[in-house]
């Protein structure tokens, strides 16, 4: 048996949003070779908010967020799962935690396929934070608010 089966939690694919979406730097360190399949996808009730070099996401009604479908190898799901947790700094039931991972509805590109995914969103203490004081990413995309990252001054 699975440790994911003793948590209840599905081998779902992930949904990313930012620095682990091909072409970010995360991507290459976290996920290169970890990944069955990789497609572009979007998630309903999501709203991006610029950080320190990355973005949050924000449970909100009637947002739409960009990013990615990843689909890990099954051999290496648990260890990425735990990577990715860890790069997160996720532990389930923290009140510290700066991202909750969580089971959310994502759009494929053809736009009519929904899929369960896990995604990593806005602890509820750094979301109100946000929705005071930060900078929305208003079309859903990080990659296309202009963002200084390495990938962004490379293209």
């Amino acid at each position: 048996m699975s440790p994911l089966d003793l948590l209840g939690e599905a081998e779902l694919p992930f949904f990313v949003y930012g620095t682990l979406r091909p072409g970010e730097h995360n991507h290459d360190l976290f996920l290169r070779g970890r990944t069955r399949s990789e497609e572009p996808g979007r998630m309903r009730g999501l709203l991006l908010y610029a950080g320190p070099g990355y973005p949050y996401a924000v449970e909100e009604p009637g947002g739409m967020v960009s990013g990615e479908l990843v689909t890990a190898r099954p051999e290496a799901y648990e260890r990425l799962l735990a990577v990715l947790d860890e790069l997160e700094e996720y532990t389930p039931g923290d009140p510290r935690n700066l991202y909750e991972r969580v089971a959310r509805d994502a759009l494929r590109a053809d736009g009519a396929t929904v899929v369960r995914a896990w995604v990593y969103v806005a602890a509820p203490a750094v979301a109100d934070r946000l929705r005071v004081d930060g900078k929305p990413i208003e079309n859903g995309d990080w990659r296309g608010d202009g963002g200084d990252t390495p990938a962004h001054r490379l293209s």
